[in-house]
Formats: C-alpha cells, sequence, structure tokens
C-alpha cells in the first residue's frame, strides 16, 4: 500500500464515521420528537382505508334482514334518511357532547314492548331516489330493503324527503313531494298489509326553506294521506308542533345542527309516536 493509498482511505474512513456520527445524531432527534402521544398511535396516524357510515349502515340492514325469527317478530319499520338512521345513534360520532336517540329507541323499540318492536332501514345521506332504490326488489336491481323472509310488519313508519332540498330540482317543492310519493307507492306495494305512518318533515333552522319548501310538502303530504285512494292504509301524523315555538319557528334546543334532532328531540318524536300508534291500534 503507497503513502498516496493511505492517505486516500484515510479520508473516506473519516467520511464514513462522519455519516454514522451524522445517522445517530439524525435517529436520537426522532426519537426525541417521539411524544408519549405520538407512541399512543392516534388513529390520525394510522393508515385506514375510506369507508362511509351509509356503507356500513347498508351492510348492517342487509344482515339484519337475514334474521329470519327477527323479522317475523318485527311490527315496526322506520323508513328514511338520516334523522330517521340516528334513532340509532348515542353519542353524536362526529360533535362531541351531544346525543341523539339511541336510549330512547333501546327503551322503546327493541321488545320490551313487543307490539312495538322495530327494525331501523334509515340510512344518513339518503335522497328519495335512494330510498326507492334500496326497496326496489333485487330482481329487479334494487336492495329488497322490505323483502326479507318473514318480515310482515303492522306499520311502516315513513319520514324523508328533506335530502332533496339540496342539490335541489326545480321546484323544489314538487320534486321533494313526488319523491316522498313514489318512496310511498313502493313500501305500499312490498308491504301492503302495513299501515303507512307518514309524518311531516321536521322544521329546519332556515325559516325561508320552512316557509317555501317544509310546510308546502308537509300540506300536500297531509291532503294526500287523507285522500280516499290513501286513507284507507296511511295516517297522517304531525310532529311540527312539538318543534317549535309560538311563532312557528323551530326551536333551536331541540336540534344538534339545525336540522337532526338531538336526544330531547327524540324524546318528543317517541312520545308522539308511541301513543300515536295505540290509538290506531284501537
Amino acid at each position: 500500500m503507497t503513502p498516496s493509498n493511505l492517505t486516500f482511505d484515510k479520508p473516506c474512513g473519516i467520511a464514513w464515521r462522519r455519516s454514522g456520527i451524522v445517522l445517530a445524531l439524525s435517529l436520537a432527534m426522532v426519537a426525541a420528537l417521539a411524544t408519549p402521544a405520538q407512541a399512543a398511535a392516534f388513529v390520525s396516524t394510522q393508515p385506514t382505508a375510506r369507508v362511509e357510515h351509509w356503507q356500513i349502515r347498508q351492510l348492517a340492514i342487509e344482515q339484519e334482514l337475514q334474521d329470519r325469527k327477527r323479522m317475523q317478530a318485527t311490527r315496526l319499520v322506520f323508513v328514511g334518511d338520516s334523522i330517521t338512521d340516528f334513532w340509532l345513534f348515542d353519542d353524536n360520532p362526529w360533535v362531541s357532547g351531544q346525543k341523539y336517540g339511541r336510549q330512547l329507541w333501546n327503551e322503546s323499540f327493541t321488545g320490551s314492548t313487543p307490539q312495538n318492536l322495530a327494525l331501523n332501514i334509515g340510512i344518513s345521506g339518503d335522497r328519495t331516489e335512494h330510498v326507492l332504490h334500496r326497496l326496489k326488489p333485487r330482481a329487479a336491481g334494487g336492495l329488497g330493503h322490505l323483502d326479507a323472509q318473514g318480515l310482515k310488519p303492522e306499520f311502516l313508519v315513513v319520514m324523508l324527503g328533506i335530502n332533496n332540498t339540496w342539490a335541489a330540482e326545480s321546484p323544489v317543492a314538487d320534486s321533494v313531494f313526488e319523491g316522498v310519493r313514489a318512496v310511498l307507492v313502493a313500501a305500499h306495494q312490498r308491504q301492503p298489509q302495513a299501515r303507512i305512518v307518514l309524518q311531516s318533515i321536521l322544521p329546519t333552522n332556515d325559516p325561508q326553506k320552512n316557509r317555501e319548501v317544509v310546510q308546502v310538502v308537509n300540506q300536500r303530504l297531509l291532503a294526500l294521506a287523507r285522500s280516499p285512494e290513501w286513507s284507507a292504509f296511511t295516517n297522517w301524523l304531525d310532529l311540527t308542533p312539538g318543534f317549535v315555538d309560538a311563532q312557528g319557528q323551530q326551536v333551536a334546543g331541540l336540534f344538534t345542527d339545525g336540522l337532526h334532532p338531538n336526544q330531547a328531540g327524540y324524546r318528543i318524536w317517541r312520545d308522539r309516536l308511541l301513543p300515536f300508534l295505540q290509538t290506531l291500534r284501537q
């Protein structure tokens, strides 16, 4: 080995040692930055495929429909969107400190009173056209959510339409009304022995929307339910008085966000619905 080779090797060794020192220092800095909170592995740090709530709900409904014994015992089927869906939530999964209707659902619709044992097929985000797809028979390309073996409910408890007021067709009130009516026709076709409890769309925190759409649609649904053709199997339940003040404005304290009832709102709904069902049974 010549002196020139020695002088060549020395700097390489020094450079290697310096790189090792830098790497060691970098690892030490990373370790120092790894706080106990990070070590606890937040959900936010874990790679997770995106699964929407509606997908989870649809799967849960389809699994529940496979329970033939449960279907045979079911007396009520709740049909709707998120306002119906959130009967099944306790804590608000998006906003801490808020509660929905699960406690009341458990008290009233899970079989302690067998005549009120209920199936909830509400899915958050559904517009009337989405509910129509779910009620459409599987043989015709739908999901058949009212076609489970053994399912012969006494009542179909229906509320929907408000989601069609966003990205709305024009005239909005006409679109919402016709969408709800189409759902009612489909529901009656699938379960003709069941009486439909048609409930009013709840007031929102938007007075203009209430005036131009919600109230207009509710008036037309009331007229539909009382018409000779429909009254034989449809009863109208107006929930509005329980959710507005003396001026007809939404009572904000009964809602989580100006649209969905909170636990107090679901209690009002429950306490109006159960006596109404009892009256229909007499």
